[in-house]
């Protein structure tokens, strides 16, 4: 139950002193989420972005030109519109004159809001028109006890549509007003070494600043408030982890002659990166504490065969394993390399997907629950309620970042102490695994098995799309197949963005029917069936979304043209162009963007022709764009951060991590006074959904 002390905190924002119902609803626009409406901490939690500075007053001379200035003036002259021109006003101090300008102003407004003769303050942005002084629309008309009320340094929110700065301002200080006395749940030490205030006093500096730096992402009051919200999260993962342990594992030791006639079926001898992983795993499932690990490589580096031998070695010790992916092309794609392998050591396995026939469905069924079949992979299919092993000891979590801890534990709980292996593609950064994977240890894939060529990567103007296309025949006679990347699906007339379907159209022209074309919104088995014909080389050209970002697996392909490179993310880039080089022959990637490009978009395709590391790539693309496109955050079972920021607050985790490590050392209930406090913070920060998981557990 959530402390009675925060319940101020998570009434609803319409319920906020001028608020209201018909503002509330575009609160909750911005600020809720799906069946539920925005709250009194979400405003509170809703940072400015920015600051306008109120504090410059000079004379209407002095007043620089393109900057917002708060200026004194006489008004001395009304001038109304002629036909649909502005309404201007005339003012003036001793130095000079400013002209204020209004666009579709109510006449009776602007002569009450500024009486000829009389003197008010104006704020807003000075510039020049006609070597005149102008203000258009002023941010502020005030007389001196309005000056007094106005804040030298003012907030800009992020809003939503028919939602005014104003009106947030009010909100968030009425919120604050809510906030309740909150006892100090970091220790002095912690706070001596920020210079930090407290939770409140940190909150009302961003949201009352009165100097711009005040309410900077890498000032002091925001590094409070983010090292909160790290610290709230690093206790999450370390309570789950700790609960994992508590419950216990089961010892699964295995005798190793599955996993030798797997070995012995392979055409390729185990990297060193493979082989130190592989021991890790393996240490961890024969011990009596329940695995939580997490495998990460680069695109190609091998994770599968990992997997599949540790799921040998639970198969060995009498329990059964499980695969789920993301999507169900990927869970094909899985299956269809892992067959084979399964097949030569005698292992059964199945695949399970949403849209397997009900007697397929019903058979499956009958053999994990009867133990027959000892490797089950799947989607998300897997944690029905109608899946039951007879003995699963294994579960194994691809693409980690897209499912939700809720997922991961459902998954884990179709078994007795079942340990976990959790498996990325995208090579992430130390401060990502601390932020997104605390709660496990990490094996790294950096080597790339034998045989994996490298590609040559080139940046081209779209203009020169004719050269390329003239340039993917001369490949396909020789014998290519090429993938082309598109970002949209579909054309529309508000993007210029290239379109799956129309670009597939387009080389139908030239290529005819060995052009096929996959994309999200395709039917499951259309996908299959598009996939299938351009693995079976039916046709040469795939035209598709980022469907095919992860773990499609075709060796024969070796061009990739992605379209409007420079509106994909750099590891997304990454992804996408190690679909091809996966065979024995050379292979390239084409990054068609169009000009001009951005620094940021500059910079990206610059470190994709410079280097395949995706370590390093990962790195680039975490500095550059920060952790929302790395990962995806906003996805399911992502941080999704409020406030902190990975590329400016990674220090701050690390601390945060020490910090959560050593609370839970001394208080491991968190029943002692800071473990009290500590508590309301998980509560303030919702991370109290962990807790709740782990009681279950």
């Amino acid at each position: 139950m959530r402390p009675s002390l925060l319940d101020p905190l998570f009434a609803e924002a319409s319920a906020l002193p001028g608020v209201g119902p018909k503002t509330g609803k575009l609160f909750d626009r911005l600020l809720g989420e799906s069946g539920q409406p925005a709250r009194v901490v979400d405003v509170l939690l809703h940072l400015p972005v920015s600051a306008i500075d109120r504090r410059n007053r000079p004379k209407i001379a002095q007043a620089p030109i393109g900057a917002v200035s708060t200026l004194q003036v006489r008004v001395t002259e009304h001038r109304p519109p002629r036909g649909k021109g502005p309404y201007r006003v005339l003012t003036e101090d001793e130095t000079g004159d400013l002209t204020l300008v209004f666009f579709r102003a109510n006449s009776g407004w602007i002569e009450k809001l500024l009486p000829i003769g009389e003197t008010r303050w104006v704020s807003g942005l000075v510039e020049i028109f006609d070597f005149y002084r102008q203000m258009v629309h002023p941010d502020r008309v005030v007389d001196e006890a309005g000056l007094k009320a106005l804040p030298p340094v003012e907030p800009v929110y992020g809003l939503t549509e028919g939602l005014f700065q104003r009106v947030a301002a009010k909100a968030a200080a009425a919120a604050l007003d809510r906030l309740p006395v909150l006892p100090e749940w970091l220790e002095d030490q912690t706070l001596r070494l920020g210079g930090w205030d407290t939770f409140a006093a940190s909150l009302a500096k961003i949201h009352h600043p009165q100097q711009p730096q005040d309410l900077a992402p890498e000032g002091q009051f925001w590094a409070r408030l983010a090292y909160d919200e790290f610290l709230s999260h690093q206790l999450a993962l370390r309570l789950v982890r700790a609960k994992m342990q508590t419950l216990g594992g089961r010892a699964q030791k295995g005798d190793g002659v599955l996993a030798a006639k797997i070995l012995s079926a392979l055409p390729f001898v185990l990297t060193g990166d493979q082989k130190g992983a592989l021991a890790e795993i393996s240490a961890d499932l024969a011990s009596d504490r329940r695995m939580l690990r997490l495998l990460q490589g680069d695109v190609g580096s091998g994770k599968t065969i990992v997997a599949l031998l540790a799921m040998a070695q639970v198969v060995e010790s009498g329990r059964q394993a499980a695969l789920m992916a993301p999507t169900e092309i990927l869970a094909r794609q899985h299956f269809a390399t892992i067959k084979p392998l399964a097949d030569s050591a005698g292992l059964i396995i199945a695949l399970i997907t949403g849209r397997d026939r009900a007697t397929e469905r019903r058979a499956t069924l009958e053999g994990l629950a009867s133990g027959a079949i000892q490797i089950a992979i799947g989607t998300h299919a897997l944690v029905q309620d109608d899946v039951a092993f007879a003995g699963l000891g294994l579960a194994v979590i691809d693409e980690q970042h897209r499912f939700g801890v809720q997922q991961r534990v459902t998954l884990a709980d179709k078994g007795a102490a079942v340990d976990v292996l959790a498996m990325t593609a995208t090579p992430i950064p130390r401060t990502l695994a601390l932020a997104f994977f605390g709660d496990m240890e990490v094996s790294s894939l950096r080597e790339k098995p034998p045989g994996r060529q490298s590609i040559d990567t080139r940046a081209i103007n779209v203009e020169r799309i004719d050269e390329v296309i003239s340039g993917l025949s001369r490949a396909i006679q020789a014998g290519a197949r090429v993938y082309w990347v598109c970002p949209l699906v579909e054309g529309s007339e508000d993007s210029d963005l290239a379109a799956a379907q129309d670009r597939a159209n387009d080389l139908r022209q030239f290529f005819g029917d060995k052009v096929g074309l996959v994309h999200g919104q395709m039917k499951g088995r259309d996908k299959d069936a598009a996939m299938a014909a351009f693995a079976e080389g039916e046709t040469k050209i795939l035209v598709a979304t980022t469907v095919i970002e992860v773990g499609v697996n075709v060796p024969e392909a070796t061009v990739m043209v992605i379209e409007h490179a420079e509106r994909f993310g750099l590891s997304q880039l990454h992804q996408l162009r190690g679909r091809v080089g996966r065979g024995s022959a050379k292979s390239s990637c084409i990054l068609l963007y169009c000009a001009p490009l951005g620094e940021t978009a500059k910079a990206r395709l610059e470190i994709l022709r410079e280097t395949e590391d995706g370590f390093r790539i990962a790195e680039e693309d975490l500095r550059l764009r920060g952790e929302g496109e790395v990962l995806g955050a906003r996805q399911s079972g992502a941080p999704g951060f409020k406030i902190a920021r990975l590329d400016l607050h990674a220090a701050l985790l690390r601390m945060a991590r020490d910090d959560a490590e050593r609370a839970l050392e001394q208080d491991p209930e968190l029943t002692g006074e800071r473990g009290k406090n500590l508590r309301l913070l998980l509560y303030l920060f919702e991370r109290d959904s962990a807790l709740r998981l782990l009681r279950a557990g």
